[in-house]
Protein backbone atom coordinates (compact mmCIF):
# COMPACT_ATOMS: atom_id res chain seq x y z
CA UNK A 1 0.00 0.00 0.00
CA UNK A 2 1.51 3.37 -1.00
CA UNK A 3 2.06 6.15 1.51
CA UNK A 4 1.53 9.89 1.44
CA UNK A 5 4.74 11.83 0.77
CA UNK A 6 5.72 15.46 1.34
CA UNK A 7 5.98 15.87 -2.42
CA UNK A 8 2.21 15.35 -2.64
CA UNK A 9 1.75 18.60 -0.77
CA UNK A 10 4.14 20.63 -2.90
CA UNK A 11 1.60 21.88 -5.42
CA UNK A 12 3.28 20.11 -8.32
CA UNK A 13 2.68 16.98 -10.33
CA UNK A 14 2.38 14.73 -7.28
CA UNK A 15 -0.19 17.01 -5.65
CA UNK A 16 -2.23 17.18 -8.80
CA UNK A 17 -2.22 13.41 -9.16
CA UNK A 18 -3.31 12.88 -5.54
CA UNK A 19 -6.18 15.35 -5.85
CA UNK A 20 -7.36 13.91 -9.14
CA UNK A 21 -7.04 10.22 -8.29
CA UNK A 22 -8.41 10.36 -4.73
CA UNK A 23 -10.75 13.35 -4.47
CA UNK A 24 -11.87 14.48 -7.93
CA UNK A 25 -12.52 10.87 -8.88
CA UNK A 26 -14.96 10.42 -5.96
CA UNK A 27 -16.35 13.90 -5.36
CA UNK A 28 -16.57 15.24 -8.91
CA UNK A 29 -19.20 17.79 -9.85
CA UNK A 30 -19.25 20.66 -12.31
CA UNK A 31 -18.25 23.29 -9.74
CA UNK A 32 -15.41 21.29 -8.18
CA UNK A 33 -13.94 20.15 -11.50
CA UNK A 34 -13.50 23.75 -12.62
CA UNK A 35 -10.58 23.81 -10.16
CA UNK A 36 -10.85 27.56 -9.63
CA UNK A 37 -9.45 29.45 -6.65
CA UNK A 38 -12.99 29.82 -5.31
CA UNK A 39 -16.29 28.08 -5.95
CA UNK A 40 -19.02 30.17 -7.54
CA UNK A 41 -22.64 29.20 -6.88
CA UNK A 42 -26.05 30.67 -6.14
CA UNK A 43 -28.54 29.96 -3.37
CA UNK A 44 -32.04 31.38 -3.27
CA UNK A 45 -33.44 32.88 -0.09
CA UNK A 46 -31.87 32.86 3.38
CA UNK A 47 -28.60 30.99 3.78
CA UNK A 48 -27.06 29.15 6.74
CA UNK A 49 -23.28 28.75 7.07
CA UNK A 50 -21.24 26.63 9.48
CA UNK A 51 -17.73 25.30 9.92
CA UNK A 52 -16.11 22.56 12.01
CA UNK A 53 -12.84 20.66 12.40
CA UNK A 54 -12.43 16.95 13.05
CA UNK A 55 -9.58 15.21 14.87
CA UNK A 56 -11.30 12.01 16.01
CA UNK A 57 -9.21 9.14 17.34
CA UNK A 58 -9.31 6.41 16.16
CA UNK A 59 -10.02 7.63 12.64
CA UNK A 60 -11.94 4.42 11.84
CA UNK A 61 -14.51 3.24 14.36
CA UNK A 62 -17.61 1.07 14.50
CA UNK A 63 -20.32 3.02 12.71
CA UNK A 64 -18.14 5.44 10.80
CA UNK A 65 -14.81 7.15 10.25
CA UNK A 66 -13.35 10.64 10.19
CA UNK A 67 -14.65 11.21 6.65
CA UNK A 68 -18.23 10.33 7.49
CA UNK A 69 -18.22 12.33 10.69
CA UNK A 70 -16.79 15.38 8.89
CA UNK A 71 -19.72 15.51 6.47
CA UNK A 72 -22.30 14.59 9.11
CA UNK A 73 -20.98 17.19 11.54
CA UNK A 74 -21.33 20.18 9.23
CA UNK A 75 -24.48 19.02 7.44
CA UNK A 76 -26.16 18.26 10.77
CA UNK A 77 -25.39 21.75 12.05
CA UNK A 78 -27.22 23.15 9.03
CA UNK A 79 -30.14 20.75 9.50
CA UNK A 80 -30.52 21.92 13.11
CA UNK A 81 -31.19 25.41 11.75
CA UNK A 82 -33.80 24.12 9.33
CA UNK A 83 -31.40 24.39 6.40
CA UNK A 84 -30.92 21.95 3.53
CA UNK A 85 -27.19 21.19 3.05
CA UNK A 86 -25.99 22.31 -0.38
CA UNK A 87 -22.28 23.08 -0.68
CA UNK A 88 -19.24 22.10 1.39
CA UNK A 89 -15.56 22.94 1.50
CA UNK A 90 -13.15 20.15 2.40
CA UNK A 91 -9.68 20.81 3.81
CA UNK A 92 -7.33 18.07 4.96
CA UNK A 93 -4.05 18.10 6.87
CA UNK A 94 -2.43 14.71 6.30
CA UNK A 95 0.64 13.29 7.99
CA UNK A 96 3.53 12.15 5.84
CA UNK A 97 3.43 8.35 5.65
CA UNK A 98 -0.37 8.08 5.86
CA UNK A 99 -1.72 5.13 3.87
CA UNK A 100 -3.18 6.18 0.53
CA UNK A 101 -5.61 3.26 0.81
CA UNK A 102 -6.95 4.69 4.07
CA UNK A 103 -7.27 8.10 2.44
CA UNK A 104 -9.29 6.55 -0.38
CA UNK A 105 -11.50 4.82 2.17
CA UNK A 106 -12.11 8.15 3.89
CA UNK A 107 -12.88 9.83 0.56
CA UNK A 108 -15.39 7.06 -0.21
CA UNK A 109 -17.14 7.75 3.11
CA UNK A 110 -17.26 11.46 2.34
CA UNK A 111 -18.83 10.78 -1.05
CA UNK A 112 -21.40 8.39 0.40
CA UNK A 113 -22.51 10.82 3.12
CA UNK A 114 -22.70 13.72 0.71
CA UNK A 115 -25.15 11.65 -1.34
CA UNK A 116 -27.33 11.10 1.74
CA UNK A 117 -27.58 14.87 2.20
CA UNK A 118 -27.90 15.75 -1.48
CA UNK A 119 -24.88 18.03 -1.06
CA UNK A 120 -21.55 18.44 -2.83
CA UNK A 121 -17.98 19.47 -2.09
CA UNK A 122 -17.22 22.46 -4.30
CA UNK A 123 -13.83 23.59 -3.01
CA UNK A 124 -11.04 22.23 -0.86
CA UNK A 125 -7.40 22.11 0.13
CA UNK A 126 -4.83 19.46 0.99
CA UNK A 127 -1.71 19.98 3.08
CA UNK A 128 0.92 17.36 3.92
CA UNK A 129 2.62 17.78 7.30
CA UNK A 130 6.01 16.19 8.13
CA UNK A 131 5.89 12.90 9.99
CA UNK A 132 5.12 13.46 13.67
CA UNK A 133 3.59 16.92 13.18
CA UNK A 134 0.02 15.60 12.86
CA UNK A 135 -1.65 12.48 14.22
CA UNK A 136 -2.56 10.81 10.90
CA UNK A 137 -5.20 13.18 9.48
CA UNK A 138 -7.22 16.24 10.45
CA UNK A 139 -10.21 17.49 8.44
CA UNK A 140 -12.00 20.83 8.31
CA UNK A 141 -15.34 21.28 6.59
CA UNK A 142 -17.47 24.35 6.07
CA UNK A 143 -21.00 24.06 4.76
CA UNK A 144 -23.63 26.31 3.22
CA UNK A 145 -27.33 25.47 3.22
CA UNK A 146 -30.66 26.87 2.11
CA UNK A 147 -32.92 27.74 5.04
CA UNK A 148 -36.22 25.90 4.62
CA UNK A 149 -37.80 26.91 7.94
CA UNK A 150 -37.01 30.28 9.47
CA UNK A 151 -37.16 31.26 13.13
CA UNK A 152 -35.46 28.24 14.73
CA UNK A 153 -33.50 29.59 17.69
CA UNK A 154 -32.24 28.53 21.10
CA UNK A 155 -33.34 31.93 22.44
CA UNK A 156 -37.08 31.42 21.92
CA UNK A 157 -37.96 28.69 24.45
CA UNK A 158 -40.91 29.34 26.75
CA UNK A 159 -42.65 27.54 29.61
CA UNK A 160 -44.74 24.66 28.30
CA UNK A 161 -42.49 23.80 25.36
CA UNK A 162 -41.91 20.05 25.16
CA UNK A 163 -38.37 18.65 24.94
CA UNK A 164 -37.87 15.71 22.56
CA UNK A 165 -34.75 13.59 22.10
CA UNK A 166 -34.57 11.82 18.75
CA UNK A 167 -33.07 8.49 19.84
CA UNK A 168 -30.98 6.64 22.41
CA UNK A 169 -28.04 8.56 23.86
CA UNK A 170 -24.30 8.21 24.39
CA UNK A 171 -23.45 5.70 21.68
CA UNK A 172 -20.76 7.70 19.90
CA UNK A 173 -18.82 8.48 23.05
CA UNK A 174 -19.07 4.90 24.31
CA UNK A 175 -18.09 3.43 20.93
CA UNK A 176 -15.07 5.72 20.55
CA UNK A 177 -13.86 4.96 24.07
CA UNK A 178 -14.32 1.22 23.56
CA UNK A 179 -12.38 1.30 20.27
CA UNK A 180 -9.63 3.44 21.75
CA UNK A 181 -9.15 1.33 24.86
CA UNK A 182 -9.73 -2.06 23.20
CA UNK A 183 -12.74 -2.92 25.36
CA UNK A 184 -14.41 -6.07 24.05
CA UNK A 185 -18.19 -5.93 24.19
CA UNK A 186 -20.48 -8.90 23.67
CA UNK A 187 -22.78 -7.01 21.31
CA UNK A 188 -21.82 -4.77 18.42
CA UNK A 189 -21.90 -1.29 19.95
CA UNK A 190 -21.35 1.33 17.27
CA UNK A 191 -21.43 5.07 16.93
CA UNK A 192 -24.73 6.74 16.09
CA UNK A 193 -22.88 8.83 13.49
CA UNK A 194 -25.47 9.66 10.83
CA UNK A 195 -26.81 12.50 8.70
CA UNK A 196 -29.94 14.05 10.17
CA UNK A 197 -31.19 16.07 7.20
CA UNK A 198 -33.41 13.32 5.65
CA UNK A 199 -35.28 13.00 8.96
CA UNK A 200 -35.34 16.72 9.70
CA UNK A 201 -36.74 17.41 6.22
CA UNK A 202 -39.78 15.29 7.11
CA UNK A 203 -40.16 17.10 10.44
CA UNK A 204 -40.12 20.50 8.74
CA UNK A 205 -43.18 19.45 6.77
CA UNK A 206 -45.18 18.78 9.93
CA UNK A 207 -47.76 21.20 11.31
CA UNK A 208 -45.92 21.25 14.64
CA UNK A 209 -44.27 24.46 15.87
CA UNK A 210 -40.56 23.70 16.10
CA UNK A 211 -38.83 26.22 18.37
CA UNK A 212 -35.25 24.92 18.48
CA UNK A 213 -33.11 21.96 17.43
CA UNK A 214 -29.55 21.06 18.33
CA UNK A 215 -27.36 18.01 17.75
CA UNK A 216 -26.07 16.60 21.02
CA UNK A 217 -22.38 16.22 20.14
CA UNK A 218 -19.62 17.06 22.64
CA UNK A 219 -21.18 17.41 26.07
CA UNK A 220 -24.17 15.36 24.98
CA UNK A 221 -27.78 16.09 25.87
CA UNK A 222 -26.68 17.64 29.18
CA UNK A 223 -24.76 20.39 27.36
CA UNK A 224 -27.67 21.13 25.01
CA UNK A 225 -30.23 21.47 27.80
CA UNK A 226 -27.96 23.68 29.89
CA UNK A 227 -27.15 25.88 26.89
CA UNK A 228 -30.86 26.32 26.16
CA UNK A 229 -31.63 27.17 29.78
CA UNK A 230 -29.00 29.90 29.67
CA UNK A 231 -29.93 31.20 26.20
CA UNK A 232 -33.67 31.49 26.89
CA UNK A 233 -33.49 32.16 30.66
CA UNK A 234 -35.74 29.19 31.46
CA UNK A 235 -35.60 25.98 33.46
CA UNK A 236 -36.45 22.43 32.44
CA UNK A 237 -38.18 19.55 34.21
CA UNK A 238 -36.63 16.41 32.71
CA UNK A 239 -37.72 12.81 33.39
CA UNK A 240 -34.62 10.64 33.71
CA UNK A 241 -36.34 7.34 32.82
CA UNK A 242 -37.63 8.74 29.54
CA UNK A 243 -34.20 8.43 27.93
CA UNK A 244 -33.14 5.23 26.19
CA UNK A 245 -29.60 4.14 27.12
CA UNK A 246 -28.32 0.93 25.54
CA UNK A 247 -26.98 -1.64 28.02
CA UNK A 248 -23.51 -1.40 26.46
CA UNK A 249 -23.47 2.37 26.94
CA UNK A 250 -24.73 2.00 30.50
CA UNK A 251 -21.95 -0.53 31.12
CA UNK A 252 -19.23 1.84 29.91
CA UNK A 253 -20.71 4.62 32.04
CA UNK A 254 -20.87 2.42 35.11
CA UNK A 255 -17.31 1.22 34.57
CA UNK A 256 -15.86 4.71 34.23
CA UNK A 257 -18.29 6.86 36.20
CA UNK A 258 -19.64 8.71 33.16
CA UNK A 259 -23.07 10.32 32.92
CA UNK A 260 -24.86 8.93 29.81
CA UNK A 261 -26.48 12.29 29.15
CA UNK A 262 -23.01 13.90 28.98
CA UNK A 263 -21.56 11.48 26.44
CA UNK A 264 -21.12 12.66 22.86
CA UNK A 265 -23.52 11.72 20.08
CA UNK A 266 -23.16 12.19 16.33
CA UNK A 267 -26.65 11.30 15.10
CA UNK A 268 -28.87 12.33 18.01
CA UNK A 269 -30.61 15.66 18.32
CA UNK A 270 -32.77 17.52 20.81
CA UNK A 271 -35.90 19.50 19.90
CA UNK A 272 -38.04 22.05 21.66
CA UNK A 273 -41.62 21.93 20.33
CA UNK A 274 -44.47 24.28 21.27
CA UNK A 275 -47.32 22.55 19.45
CA UNK A 276 -47.70 19.19 17.73
CA UNK A 277 -45.22 17.21 19.79
CA UNK A 278 -47.18 14.00 19.18
CA UNK A 279 -46.93 14.49 15.42
CA UNK A 280 -43.17 15.01 15.71
CA UNK A 281 -42.85 11.90 17.86
CA UNK A 282 -44.86 9.79 15.39
CA UNK A 283 -42.65 10.90 12.49
CA UNK A 284 -39.47 10.08 14.39
CA UNK A 285 -40.77 6.69 15.52
CA UNK A 286 -41.62 5.77 11.92
CA UNK A 287 -37.87 5.47 11.18
CA UNK A 288 -35.87 2.58 12.61
CA UNK A 289 -32.93 4.85 13.48
CA UNK A 290 -35.12 7.12 15.63
CA UNK A 291 -37.60 4.55 16.92
CA UNK A 292 -36.51 5.33 20.51
CA UNK A 293 -37.47 9.01 20.22
CA UNK A 294 -39.17 10.30 23.34
CA UNK A 295 -40.59 13.38 25.00
CA UNK A 296 -38.18 13.74 27.92
CA UNK A 297 -39.54 16.79 29.68
CA UNK A 298 -40.74 20.34 29.32
CA UNK A 299 -39.67 23.91 29.81
CA UNK A 300 -40.74 25.60 33.05
CA UNK A 301 -40.34 29.12 34.40
CA UNK A 302 -39.08 29.05 37.97
CA UNK A 303 -36.47 31.78 37.63
CA UNK A 304 -33.56 29.43 38.29
CA UNK A 305 -32.43 28.79 34.68
CA UNK A 306 -31.41 25.18 35.17
CA UNK A 307 -32.26 21.67 34.04
CA UNK A 308 -33.48 19.31 36.75
CA UNK A 309 -33.64 15.52 36.39
CA UNK A 310 -36.55 13.79 38.08
CA UNK A 311 -36.69 10.00 38.51
CA UNK A 312 -39.52 7.59 39.26
CA UNK A 313 -38.77 7.65 42.97
CA UNK A 314 -39.40 11.37 43.17
CA UNK A 315 -35.74 12.24 43.57
CA UNK A 316 -34.62 15.41 41.83
CA UNK A 317 -31.11 16.47 40.95
CA UNK A 318 -29.61 19.24 38.85
CA UNK A 319 -28.33 18.08 35.47
CA UNK A 320 -24.93 19.70 35.58
CA UNK A 321 -23.27 21.33 32.59
CA UNK A 322 -20.40 18.93 31.70
CA UNK A 323 -16.98 20.09 32.87
CA UNK A 324 -13.50 18.96 31.91
CA UNK A 325 -12.81 16.65 28.98
CA UNK A 326 -14.39 13.22 29.33
CA UNK A 327 -12.97 11.90 26.06
CA UNK A 328 -10.45 14.00 24.08
CA UNK A 329 -10.34 13.65 20.29
CA UNK A 330 -13.97 12.53 20.17
CA UNK A 331 -14.90 14.24 16.89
Amino acid sequence: MSKITLAQGSGGVESNRLINEVFFKRLKNDILLRAEDAAVFKIEGKTAFTTDSFIVSPIFFAGGDIGKIAVCGSCNDLAMMGAKPKYLSLSLIIEEGFDVGDLERIADSIAAELAVNGAMVVTGDTKIAPRGSVDKIFINTSAVGEVMLEGISCKNLKAGDKIIVSRSVGEHGAAIFSAREGIELVSALKSDCASMWPTVEKLLGAKAQIISMRDATRGGVAAVLNEWCASSAVSMDIVEESFTVLPEVAGVCELLGFEPLSLANEGTFVMAVREGEDEILNILKSYDFTKNAAIVGEVIDDGKNRAVLRNGYGTRRILEYPTGELLPRIC
